[in-house]
């Protein structure tokens, strides 16, 4: 896996570095702010890209809106010490494929991380708690957008429930006997329906219809 890091703390960034670099992961490149980011995600093409929040110049946030606007395959994961809601939120809106807290257990940071190369979602029981609720909420405020969306069909349930089991492509292709390419599909059919941007808001939306998570069958 190639990442990249983006933080505006170079101390905070060899650190980092030194710690996937000791578990084989290749650190490909390093920004200091969102602008020098976005260069060096045109540049580096990383598999990954370690995002924190408060930076100069250009902010985790925009520029996760700015990545995904121009590579729209980008895996994002915002790391910070923000554990407000507001910027949960917005980075799983603005197309982040997970949130993570600095005060992680390096265990823990490995297995979410290694749970991103299977195509899950990087988050926290906790912070994904947050998100359903939120999702909840504004169910029952009425401001959520699916409104006006087109149901999705019986297989495409199916794939929800999965999804929010926190299975992964190849998981649920299993579990449904079909093919990878055929999850991608149905997962981008879902996508645009339900006007979701990433895999952790597919999750969310599961949860808050009541689409409860089913177990994998044994392989």
């Amino acid at each position: 896996m190639k990442v990249l890091l983006v933080d505006d703390h170079a101390l905070v960034r060899n650190g980092i570095a030194s710690l996937l670099t000791s578990h084989n992961i290749d650190v490909v490149g390093e920004a200091g702010d969102g602008l020098e980011a976005l260069e060096k995600a045109r540049q580096l093409h990383p598999d990954l890209i370690l995002m924190d929040i408060k930076m100069p110049v250009c902010n985790g946030l925009e520029a996760t809106r700015l990545i995904k606007a121009e590579m729209p395959e980008s895996k994002i994961i915002i790391l910070t010490v923000s554990d407000d809601e507001d910027d949960l939120f917005e980075a799983i809106k603005s197309g982040a494929t997970g949130y993570l807290l600095k005060n992680l257990q390096a265990e823990e940071f490995f297995d979410l991380l290694s749970g991103v190369a299977r195509g899950e979602a990087a988050m926290s029981p906790l912070l994904a708690a947050k998100i359903i609720e939120e999702f909840a909420r504004l169910k029952t405020s009425g401001a959520e957008p699916s409104q006006h969306e087109s149901e999705p069909t019986v297989r495409e349930i199916d794939v929800l429930r999965l999804v929010a089991f926190g299975a992964s492509n190849k998981e649920i292709a299993f579990a449904l006997d079909i093919t990878e390419n055929t999850v991608k599909y149905h997962l981008r059919n879902i996508m645009q329906k339900l006007h979701l941007k990433n895999r952790a808001q597919v999750a969310a939306y599961a949860v808050s219809k009541g689409l409860t998570p089913k177990p994998l069958p044994e392989r």
